[in-house]
């Protein structure tokens, strides 16, 4: 019955859309009466708007009211999937689709499929799967007038703006779609039908030239740019954003208090020494802006960025620049400088323990990997797949990337941190290279997840939440408070306690100049340990050597004395720490041996308690085997016994007449 209903509405002479879509509605598998219900919606529709195309143009409120009364969405949709018309998003994100989106993924399965195998890859739940592969891929590709393959990164960016300005998309709406398209961006990313991965919606930020609106004097403003435009040839991103908060800080200080300065020419170190004072405890400004004092740090950059700025003006010979030198290397002030905060043994030990044992894996490879070679959060994250270096006669190695100090490294991997490595890039999987964020280059980072890099929250999360497993605490009972760079403090400490020198240390860290590892030679470095002990050793046996009375020998106790293991040497004032490996002294008791020593009588008992001690530590030497030691104190024993002999003669009185 309905294929004559198409002839009848060709002979009539109605539109080849309406007999087109008639053709189609004997198609479908319903009774006769909605089939005719079908196509009269659809001829209502045609005569009140014989032109869809305008009728598609007229405001969505007015095109909602129109199917309200003809019922010709079913019609509608078929011209859509058909490609007749091309719905609008604010119209689709207003109305209920219906069978929209179902009509379009049964016409489409292959597109569908390759979004189903990226949701699986990636691990998305298959509520969100379903949702992405075919109301956000139907959406996106009906609104666009374009197959899965046919999408480009133009398309999406298109997608997002019309979003942005669709009237019907309220903040659900918009938040749910957003969501819908970025997700389908990145499988397309994934298939390399795109060339960008997706980007999440941000502000756009401002450039050089409207952050230095914020500078009142336009003189002034229009240095600073010209200044920080070429400073910027040789300075990073961060770097020149944070001199040019430095350069507003001076000038709104200029406004508010020196109102007639307009020029850089007009400074003088009063304006100079009024900022000092000013920026010592001026509160925070711009989006962090609160009614407390800056940071230390925070002070002395802005000092030294306004430096930096006047000294190179001067450098470069502009005219603009102040007619005398107004900063001086004593205006910088001086931070304090604590040692680093290394976990003690204990809690590290317990952390440990309660890290391995989390159930976020990125958290708990990523905080063994930081551990365990003391690299820092940045570079973590930077790390690429080829970040392995194995050596057959030195092992495996870590190349650090290019961080915070613009240096490469490379820093030795022992067996369990690189088993943690490899566990990471088993759950990894394959995945498509994302643009290096600074280099101009695809990088495979190592810490991708669902084709998105991995941040830091989860690694603070996860440290925080072992933290709390391993019930580490402060001394006011509450949690304690642990940041990551802890872990590379507490790497660095073990290292130089265990011996390793100072210049291999700085090589490990990455650090550039040796000020900021001789940080670590503060710390309990056992160098430092063995010369206190060694120097505490001697203080303590000057202190118990006995006074003897008056008239009496000084002789120590000998017992103690030959039980060190050492070459043993009594001195006037002390022992003799000579090494065995030094051989024999050739000045121990030179002056027994001397030809010009004189002695007396009254010193007899002195030289008969030496003459015993020498003879003790002769006897000890030859048990040991010190040939050269016997022979040392067999001359002193000699030398001794010859002066006992003569002034045993000359105190004996002669018997001769």
């Amino acid at each position: 019955m309905s294929a004559p209903a198409a002839l009848t509405l060709r002979r009539q002479g109605s539109p080849d859309l309406l007999v087109a879509y008639a053709e189609a509605v004997a198609q479908l598998p319903i009774g006769p009466d909605a089939k005719r219900l079908r196509r009269n919606a659809a001829q209502r529709l045609l005569t009140i708007h014989p032109r869809p195309a305008e009728w598609m143009t007229r405001p969505t409120p007015v095109r909602l009211a129109d199917l309200q009364r003809t019922g010709a969405w079913s019609f509608l949709t078929w011209c859509f999937v058909e490609g007749h018309l091309r719905p609008d998003l604010d119209l689709l994100i207003a109305k209920n689709p219906g069978d929209l989106y179902q009509e379009w993924t049964s016409r489409h399965p292959d597109d569908v499929a390759r979004i189903v195998q990226i949701a699986e890859r990636f691990g998305w739940s298959a509520t969100w799967t379903k949702d992405v592969s075919r109301g956000g891929l139907s959406l996106l590709c009906l609104t666009s007038g374009k197959t899965l393959d046919e999408l480009t990164d133009d398309a999406f960016d298109a997608f997002a703006h019309a979003l942005a300005a669709a009237p019907s998309a309220g903040p659900h709406t918009w938040t749910h779609n957003s969501s819908r398209a970025f997700s389908l961006h990145q499988a397309c990313y994934e298939l390399r039908i795109c060339q960008r991965p997706p980007r999440q919606a941000r502000a756009v930020k401002a450039t050089l030239e409207q952050r230095l609106h914020a500078i009142p004097q336009p003189h002034i403003r229009k240095i600073a740019l010209r200044y920080l435009t070429t400073a910027a040839t040789t300075l990073r991103p961060n770097t020149v954003d944070l001199r040019a908060d430095s350069l507003i800080t001076f000038a709104e200080y200029l406004a508010a208090h020196h109102p007639r300065v307009h020029n850089l020419t007009e400074l003088t170190r009063e304006h100079i020494e009024g900022f000092l004072i000013y920026n010592h405890k001026r509160p925070w400004r711009g989006r962090v802006a609160r009614d407390q004092p800056v940071s230390a740090v925070v002070s002395k950059r802005s000092i030294i960025d306004l430096r930096c700025f006047l000294d190179d003006l001067t450098l470069w010979g502009w005219s603009e620049r102040p007619p005398h030198r107004l900063l001086f290397p004593s205006d910088i002030p001086r931070l304090d400088k604590p040692l680093p905060r290394a976990l003690a043994p204990d809690i590290d030990r317990n952390l440990l323990a309660a890290i391995n044992q989390l159930s976020d894996p990125f958290a708990r490879i990523g905080l063994i990997l930081l551990r365990g070679t003391g690299i820092r959060l940045g570079e973590l994250l930077d790390l690429e797949l080829d970040c392995i270096w194995d050596s057959a006669s030195h092992g495996s190695w870590l190349k650090v990337p290019i961080g915070k100090l613009a240096t490469e490294r490379t820093v030795p991997l022992d067996a369990a941190t690189l088993a943690v490595l490899d566990e990471w890039m088993a759950l990894r999987g394959p995945q498509r290279a994302l643009p290096h964020p600074r280099l101009d280059r695809p990088a495979d980072f190592l810490f991708l997840e669902r084709g998105r890099r991995l941040t830091a929250y989860r690694l603070r999360q996860g440290l925080h939440d072992a933290a709390t497993a391993a019930g580490l605490r402060g001394r006011d009972g509450q949690p304690l408070n642990l940041t990551p760079h802890q872990l590379r403090h507490t790497y660095a400490t073990d290292l130089v306690n265990a011996g390793m020198s100072l210049q291999a240390l700085m090589a490990l860290l990455g650090h550039v100049s040796t000020e900021m590892t001789l940080r670590y030679a503060s710390l309990a470095a056992p160098t430092i340990r063995a010369a206190y002990d060694e120097a505490m050793g001697k203080a303590r046996t000057r202190l118990t050597l006995t006074i003897a009375p008056v008239g009496k020998p000084i002789v120590p106790d000998r017992i103690q004395w030959l039980r060190q293991e050492m070459l043993k040497t009594r001195v006037a004032h002390g022992y003799c720490s000579r090494q065995l490996a030094a051989e024999a002294c050739p000045y121990a008791n030179i002056c027994e041996q001397c030809d010009n020593f004189v002695t007396a009588t009254e010193f007899i008992p002195a030289l008969q308690a030496q003459l015993a001690d020498v003879t003790h530590l002769r006897d000890d030497a030859a048990e040991r085997g010190w040939d050269t030691e016997i022979a040392r104190h067999a001359r002193v024993i000699a030398s001794l016994q010859g002066h006992l002999d003569r002034l045993t003669r000359h105190a004996t009185p002669s018997t001769d007449t």
